[in-house]
């Protein structure tokens, strides 16, 4: 599949089957394929609870309003960004680029983000959306399908994972084989308003 058709077919489905299984080659290309995502001087806030324990999923579950999803899919991930990852190691992200590029950029990355508190959540989660993204078009272009959730009680979800602190949750997400088609796509509002040219 193309990334167009991945693009075109990609929905959020609410019905797994229960008894399917990601072999181990499938989940290692998913998660090699979600290290692919960029994010802001390459910092790769995101980090994936793979849970596979059958009872925490029924309590991540029950911290999801009950859908069924979170416990059917083959695959949840509970996906936690590291606000200050931008201030552990940066040096680390950039050990393979050219030394005339880690010479600007490595230096640059401190004094961008030290001080505000916001910015450095606001890149986290926008490097959390990236990899959704990358992830859902990845298992659709695998053959199967996904559902990103935010509905759930987010201090629960962050109680049950163990959540380090300075870190936080962005969503969930659900991969696996579909066992109902999900329903035309809902609705879009006009290109007019969605396209500003210049300014609003």
């Amino acid at each position: 599949m193309n990334t167009f058709e991945a693009i075109r077919e990609r929905r959020a489905i609410k019905h797994f089957d229960p008894a399917h299984q990601f072999t181990k080659e499938e989940f290692d290309q998913l998660i090699d394929l979600a290290m692919l995502s960029p994010s802001s001087f390459n910092i790769q806030h995101w980090r994936l609870v793979n849970v596979t324990d059958k009872a925490l999923r029924a309590q991540l579950r029950a911290a999801a309003n009950d859908q069924a999803q979170v416990t059917d899919a083959s695959l949840l991930f509970v996906i936690a960004v590291d606000i200050k990852a931008w201030d552990k190691d940066p040096a680390r992200y950039w050990v393979n680029a050219p030394k005339a590029a880690q010479d600007i950029l490595v230096p640059w990355i401190n004094p961008f983000y030290s001080g505000n508190e916001q910015l450095q959540r606001d890149e986290a989660m926008r490097s959390a959306g990236i990899i959704l993204q990358t992830m859902m078009l990845s298992a659709k272009a695998m053959g199967y399908d996904s559902c990103p959730m935010v509905g759930f009680d987010f201090n629960k979800v962050s109680e049950l994972i163990q959540l380090p602190s300075g870190h936080a949750v962005a969503a969930m997400l659900v991969v696996g084989k579909a066992t109902q088609a999900a329903w035309p796509k809902p609705g879009f509002i006009s290109k007019s308003e969605m396209v500003i040219e210049n300014h609003f």
